[in-house]
């Protein structure tokens, strides 16, 4: 049962097999913006980016954000994006493999969120850039409850890298 306040959710979408009737993974992630908005309210959407592949996958992804608001309490959206990744055609197989659709829920109006099955903020958002420059795009102003840095704040590192520490002198 779900609780009747409403909650946004940061979702992360990405995308590196086209599906029957959508040519590339990103008529994949439209598809799957255009299948979410009918289920919920979409506060924002960030544009659709290319990105490079994380693990074996040598195929690049489709990756974009979303922000939903739904009275679904984390475990039930869960569900709902994990049956919605099945019907795009989303199968079980090796990890960071090549993938129809991957949906994420990576922050929520309710701070932190531990289970068996699903932690909140997303345990490793803070390092990919492929999560963060979108998301930072359509919510820089929200904050990791974690470290308390917004989203600009923490993309901020993929936009200005930090410089190699130089060799130390041979001498």
């Amino acid at each position: 049962m779900s609780n009747q306040t409403p909650h946004r959710y940061l979702i992360a979408l990405g995308s590196n097999r086209r599906k029957l009737g959508m040519v590339t993974p990103q008529r994949v992630i439209q598809g799957c913006l255009q299948a979410l908005a009918r289920d919920f309210p979409l506060d924002a959407i960030s544009p659709v980016r290319p990105s490079d592949p994380l693990g074996p996958s040598r195929r690049r992804y489709a990756n974009a954000a979303a922000i939903l608001t739904t009275p679904l309490d984390p475990p039930r959206l869960l569900a709902e994006l994990k049956a919605m990744e099945r019907q795009f055609g989303r199968r079980r197989g090796q990890r960071w493999g090549e993938r129809v659709l991957d949906l994420d829920i990576i922050l929520w109006s309710g701070g932190t969120y531990h289970s068996k099955h699903l932690t909140i903020p997303h345990i490793s958002f803070r390092a990919r850039a492929f999560v963060l420059k979108p998301a930072a795009q359509i919510a820089p102003a929200w904050r990791d409850p974690v470290t308390n840095r917004t989203l600009r704040q923490l993309a901020s590192r993929f936009l200005h890298p930090k410089p190699l520490d130089p060799e130390p002198h041979p001498f």
